[in-house]
């Protein structure tokens, strides 16, 4: 992973700083099938990660007007980070395309799962984010070409869990996701997983630089 200075959060990926590192794509999860591209950068700071997701699409399936909903029933983009894997904890982050989010932390015991919003989310312990679009308007149901997530999660929210924050050579396990809903569920994926995102086993790796 590729570090950076910190910079504002827009919605756009727009900065410079996101020149820095080069986009991985997301493929199918499952069988269903729809062909828009998902691509992702990730940059991090002393202060904590920084993600830009960019989605293509045709219909901004999405109607939940609020934070901690059940964003995953429709259009989003999903983050899992494990810090360590001496026990089964990991955050997890969903935004939609109307910049509404579900961070929490979930405990995991042999596919029995739990999330857990966070305590005092404010200040320098909150998620920064921010969406666009392209090709129509950020409105429900509506019409465009693409739809773009960026945003900040500081490492003062996830402390206490260990490896935080990282040093360099320190390795996270993670994984990317995205759902759209255009023509029912479709799932992707950077590193594929078994019927859940939840199979952190599956989780790829993110080692610091």
């Amino acid at each position: 992973m590729r570090n950076c200075t910190d910079f504002n959060v827009t919605g756009d990926g727009t900065n410079d700083q996101w020149k820095k590192t080069d986009w991985v794509f997301l493929s199918h999860q499952g069988s269903d099938f729809i062909d828009y591209k998902t691509k992702v950068k990730v940059l991090s700071s002393p202060a904590g990660i920084y993600f830009l997701f960019d989605c293509e699409d045709e219909k901004l399936t999405t109607t939940l007007k609020g934070d901690n909903l059940n964003l995953w029933e429709e259009d989003v983009v999903e983050l899992f980070l494990w810090t360590a894997e001496d026990f089964p904890v990991y955050f997890e982050y969903e935004v939609s395309p109307m910049n509404y989010e579900l961070p929490i932390l979930v405990p995991n015991y042999k596919g029995k799962f739990l999330g857990w919003l966070p305590w005092k989310y404010e200040g320098d312990k909150k998620v920064v984010h921010a969406t666009s679009v392209r090709g129509g308007e950020k409105v429900s149901g509506g019409k465009v070409t693409a739809w773009t997530a960026e945003f900040f999660i500081p490492y003062k929210l996830l402390e206490p869990l260990p490896q935080v924050p990282p040093e360099p050579g320190t390795r996270w396990r993670a994984n990317m996701y995205r759902i759209d809903y255009d023509k029912g569920a479709a799932h992707f994926s950077w590193k594929k997983t078994s019927g859940t995102f939840h199979d952190y086993n599956r989780f790829g790796t993110f080692i610091f630089e």
